[in-house]
C-alpha cells in the first residue's frame, strides 16, 4: 500500500509540474480529493524527492498569489453566460 502512495505522489508532483496546474485540477484528474493532492504534495513529498517537492511547492505557491484574479475571471464568464442565455 504504501508503495502505492508513494508512485501516485510523484506521479501527481509530476502533473503539476509539467501542466502547472491547481491542486483541483489534479484532484479531478486523478480522481482523488483536494485534500490528499495538499497531503501528498506538501508533506509525503518532502519524505520521497525533496528538490521535486520544491518545484512544485514554487507552482503552487505561483497559483495562491493567482487565485484572485482566477476568480474574477470565473465569475466574470459565469455572469456573461447567463447574460447570453436570457
Amino acid at each position: 500500500m504504501r508503495c502505492y502512495i508513494e508512485e501516485r505522489t510523484v506521479e501527481l508532483a509530476n502533473y503539476i509540474i509539467k501542466n502547472r496546474c491547481t491542486v483541483r485540477d489534479a484532484a479531478k484528474k486523478f480522481g482523488i480529493s483536494k485534500s490528499t493532492v495538499h497531503k501528498d504534495i506538501t508533506e509525503r513529498l518532502l519524505e520521497i524527492n525533496r528538490s521535486l517537492a520544491e518545484d512544485v511547492r514554487a507552482i503552487l505557491t505561483e497559483n495562491k498569489q493567482e487565485r484572485h484574479i482566477r476568480g474574477g475571471f470565473a465569475t466574470r464568464e459565469k455572469y456573461r453566460h447567463r447574460k447570453e442565455a436570457v
